[in-house]
């Protein structure tokens, strides 16, 4: 805003008092009482929550240490985040594109068959992480943001997505991490991008018919797509029908580890079974990845039903908190850079929740800030991080509405 545009509100202003107002709009505002601690009081909370699980009921059968390690990784997770949070997120529009060709180079990385394995060591048939000596970094964690961005910066100022063909790049830009990921193989975490995808366009202003259209192409094309599934894909798929039906042949080879983990949900009933008799419960039915992917199981099984509700709670005051983010953000990168991390988190939560208590099938996936990993902890924190960074900015003066729209025909 400029010294004229001020004059131009009337004459009931001194030439001082223009010159006071000037510097104030040009001065850089920072609220520090704002809806993004509302992400980290839930982030905070799942956090310690899934260190005490550890501490508590996983580590009592004599197993490895996880609770140190994860408050250790909790301890650079938060210094993370804090980092992310202090600069302006606009900054990130101009390393959209660095950032993204980086974590496709990773994504590449790890799939190239010579790599040592003691830089890229293959766990269950998976090239997943990429050792750092104290701790294994997974390249489709830092994929998930740089995606965020990338998408946030190309439909930041454009309207062609409200075509149906103007779709193609964003869909493209998706299928790209997606694919490499796809290869891995993490059909977890490549879950992730579509949902992802959809609400920023939602949140963009695209049309809804479109977005509908897609989805329906998307369901009748999937029948095509089970050939080019991994056999333990199809395996995991086939464990969810079997149990849908009620055929218990395969619990003991396919379904072992749904099966495992319904019977600790189960088991919580509505207010836990304790902490001893969890830990036995725990222990005696060997469910496999309880520290990380299975971890839900473990919080059902001591604090039942009402655990699991806490649980979903705090996800739901970090969806809140963020999302009142985005809606007091004008700025359009902004705006659509909260809408794609609240998505991506809450998708994530969704599924890992749904798989434990037998919704979906198994897809090895971890729940946000509560699953044993110092990859994914780093990369919700710096979610969290960037969600503060974009609450603290307050909105500038006469900036124009994000993605409002006319009725004009859109250009190409």
């Amino acid at each position: 805003m400029t010294l004229a545009a001020l004059t131009a509100r009337g004459d009931r202003y001194s030439a001082a008092d223009l010159h006071d107002k000037a510097r104030e709009l040009k001065r850089r505002r920072i609220e520090w009482l704002h809806w993004g601690w509302l992400c980290v009081a839930a982030a905070l909370g799942l956090s310690i929550g899934g260190i005490l699980i550890n501490a508590r009921l996983i580590t009592a059968s004599g197993e490895a240490n996880y609770a140190l390690r994860q408050t250790a990784f909790l301890g650079i997770a938060v210094m993370a985040g804090a980092v992310v949070a202090l600069p302006h997120y606009r900054r990130l529009h101009r390393l959209s594109t660095p950032l993204l060709v980086l974590v496709l180079g990773l994504l590449i990385f790890v799939l190239i068959p010579w790599v040592p394995d003691s830089i890229v060591h293959p766990r269950n048939g998976a090239r997943r992480w990429i050792s750092l000596g104290v701790m294994d970094f997974q390249p489709s964690e830092l994929a998930k943001i740089a995606y965020i961005i990338a998408l946030s910066s190309y439909l930041r100022y454009r309207e062609n997505y409200r075509r149906f063909f103007g779709l193609l790049r964003p869909l493209v830009l998706t299928f790209i991490p997606m694919g490499l990921i796809l290869v891995e193989p993490d059909l977890g975490s490549a879950m992730l991008f579509l949902p992802t995808l959809f609400a920023m366009l939602i949140a963009a202003g695209a049309k809804l018919k479109h977005l509908v259209l897609i989805v329906a192409l998307g369901l009748a094309a999937a029948p095509a797509m089970y050939p080019l599934l991994k056999p333990h894909q199809k395996d995991r798929i086939h464990a969810l029908y079997y149990q849908i039906r009620g055929d218990r042949r395969h619990v003991q080879d396919i379904g072992y580890q749904g099966d495992k983990a319904m019977t600790l949900v189960g088991a919580g009933q509505v207010t836990g079974a304790g902490a001893e008799k969890a830990a036995d419960l725990v222990e005696y039915n060997h469910l496999p990845e309880r520290h990380n992917d299975m971890v839900f199981a473990v919080i059902a099984c001591r604090w039942g039903l009402v655990g699991a509700l806490a649980t979903w709670g705090l996800y739901l005051l970090a969806l809140m908190g963020g999302m009142l983010t985005a809606a007091r953000c004008k700025e359009p990168f902004g705006r659509l850079v909260s809408v794609g991390i609240v998505a991506i988190l809450f998708a994530q939560m969704t599924i890992n929740t749904g798989m434990t208590i037998g919704l979906m099938p198994i897809t090895g996936m971890t729940l946000p800030f509560v699953s044993y990993g110092g990859s994914s902890l780093v990369a919700g924190w710096i979610m969290v991080g960037l969600l503060v960074n974009i609450a603290m900015r307050r909105p500038q003066y006469l900036i124009r509405e994000s993605f409002e729209f006319d009725n004009k025909p859109v250009e190409a």
